[in-house]
């Protein structure tokens, strides 16, 4: 069967800890990325660096109420006990979610596009998208052209992550006409990564969630977690 998804509540819990390979533990902190402006409520997920003005992308099957919605991250802190502490600590992005509502989490299901069918996957695959320049990001589809020079390696969004400081590399971008992306680096870089839709017990969607694959799943083994995701640009893969 496809991948499945984990107890994705305790990612935001602050205070949870795991083992990452053999020689590494982490503890994970929730920080709040900004407020995603979403005009359309059609919802773009994709390395913007890559992506982002190049009309390739396509914004999932599932859309919401237009309106204003929290992002915020899952931030893991790693460690390897008896170490001498980092002048900077060491941190990777495990997740991130919009958060449509702010209710508990009934199900999840893939965030899907058009053409995509679940049925079609095989043993633990997922439909994902390709990271190449080691970020990932959330934006309404009408925003698609706001943000020019991107490609170029100019303009708002690569001054926006260029101003991240010593903290967690989370940034809001400011574009044209009123539009924004929020904007985060993807665990431990580049690969292809899911994202999945939460759903309350009503039926409502509650989020959206890529997840970088830092916190390992059950059914991975130490080997596999230190590898990463490593599955370049892929939109179907065998998860890590």
């Amino acid at each position: 069967m496809p991948i499945t998804a984990p107890d994705y509540s305790r990612y935001f819990t602050d205070g949870t800890s795991f083992a990452c390979g053999r020689d590494m533990t982490g503890t994970l902190s929730a920080v709040r990325v900004g407020e995603l402006a979403l005009s359309t409520g059609q919802v773009v997920a994709c390395d913007p660096f890559v992506y982002l003005g190049s009309g390739d992308v396509e914004p999932f099957t599932v859309a919401v109420e237009p309106g204003r919605y929290a992002v915020d991250a899952a931030v893991a802190t790693l460690v390897r006990p008896g170490a001498e502490p980092e002048s900077r600590p060491h941190t990777r992005v495990a997740a991130v979610r919009l958060v449509i509502r702010d209710v508990e989490v009934a199900g999840w299901e893939l965030a899907l596009l058009p053409g995509q069918d679940p049925a079609e996957l095989g043993e633990e695959e997922y439909f994902g998208y390709g990271v190449d320049a080691g970020t990932g990001c959330f934006y309404d589809a009408s925003a698609e052209n706001a943000f020019p020079g991107t490609q170029e390696e100019e303009g708002a969004v690569w001054a926006a992550m260029e101003s991240v400081g010593h903290g967690p590399d989370v940034f809001m971008a400011q574009g044209e006409d009123g539009h924004n992306l929020a904007g985060f680096t993807s665990g431990w870089g580049d690969g292809s990564y899911p994202t999945w839709i939460g759903r309350a017990a009503d039926g409502s969607v509650a989020c959206f969630l890529t997840d970088f694959f830092v916190v390992p799943h059950e059914s991975e083994s130490e080997s596999e977690t230190e590898t990463g995701a490593g599955a370049g640009a892929e939109t179907e893969v065998q998860a890590p």
